[in-house]
């Protein structure tokens, strides 16, 4: 028996990360070995028949399969066959996963066989019809079409994970009560997900699953309530609360105190006293 045949030709540099290549191979057993990528295989020749498992299959022009990453296959092919195959990191679909405002860390991608998806076919055609062409649409095109396929492969594709929890009441204890004693400071995510023991993508995620709000909308949020409680007291100018409370200036107080409050944000800053005269 000869040696199971596989060939993959990469032809230039990574599309938007994702390197594309040809995966030809010939009549007999083939193999796929594990690897460190993601892989997105699309049948592209004549149909194909052959045996997995001591199972039958045929392989259709456009037939898509998704292989994550360390993932392996052996099966026999009855005729040649010629595919596109698509490879990137797994940081990079949990890069994607985070600027969608997903959990990056759990973002993995599903062993699939022989799904017809028109649009992962489009898009791997489109990659290996622009880098066959020698990349006339640029770096942009192809980074396009990546941002799109990983954005589609994360809305339709994602592998199914257990239910996420947000933080836990000591880690949200914790930041709230960080967040009210530097309250008047210029505070980050990095300092945030430092209280709560995590990595910033992470706590992201954690603190809106929590609270229901991005960590900057809850700061904003306490920030408009500190200043609500100073004006009311009266013993304040308007531009010493907003230094108070941590607001960038007077103007971004009062923009953030109206778009909170609405009509009552007037009368509140009405109550300020007025800056003494020089």
């Amino acid at each position: 028996m000869h040696p199971p045949s596989s060939v993959s030709v990469p032809l230039l540099p990574p599309a938007g990360d994702i390197l594309v290549e040809r995966f030809a191979t010939r009549p007999g057993p083939v193999a796929l070995e594990p690897v460190a990528e993601h892989r997105i295989k699309v049948h592209t020749g004549a149909p194909v028949t052959g045996t997995c498992h001591d199972r039958r299959f045929r392989y259709a022009h456009g037939d898509v399969d998704l292989l994550p990453a360390g993932s392996a296959d052996r099966w026999q092919e009855d005729g040649p066959s010629d595919s596109v195959m698509l490879r990137f990191a797994p940081a990079l679909l949990a890069r994607a996963a985070d600027e969608l405002g997903l959990d990056g860390a759990r973002a993995a991608l599903p062993l699939r066989h022989q799904l017809r998806d028109p649009q992962i076919q489009h898009i791997a055609w489109a990659l290996d019809a622009d880098q066959r062409a020698g990349r006339p649409g640029g770096r942009l095109y192809a980074d396009g079409l990546a941002q799109a396929l990983l954005g589609y492969l994360l809305m339709r594709h994602r592998a199914a994970t257990p239910a996420a929890r947000g933080l836990s009441r000591p880690q949200l204890q914790r930041v709230a009560e960080f967040i009210e004693a530097h309250l008047d400071e210029d505070l980050s995510l990095a300092r945030l997900a430092q209280v709560a023991g995590l990595g910033v993508s992470h706590f992201k995620t954690q603190f809106k699953r929590a609270t229901g709000m991005p960590a900057h909308a809850y700061v904003v949020r306490r920030r408009v309530e500190r200043a609500r409680a100073l004006l009311l007291r009266r013993d304040r100018t308007a531009a010493q609360v907003a230094a108070e409370a941590g607001f960038a200036h007077q103007s971004h107080m009062v923009r953030c105190l109206r778009k909170a409050l609405g009509a009552a944000a007037a009368p509140l800053l009405r109550r300020a006293p007025a800056p003494p005269r020089g």
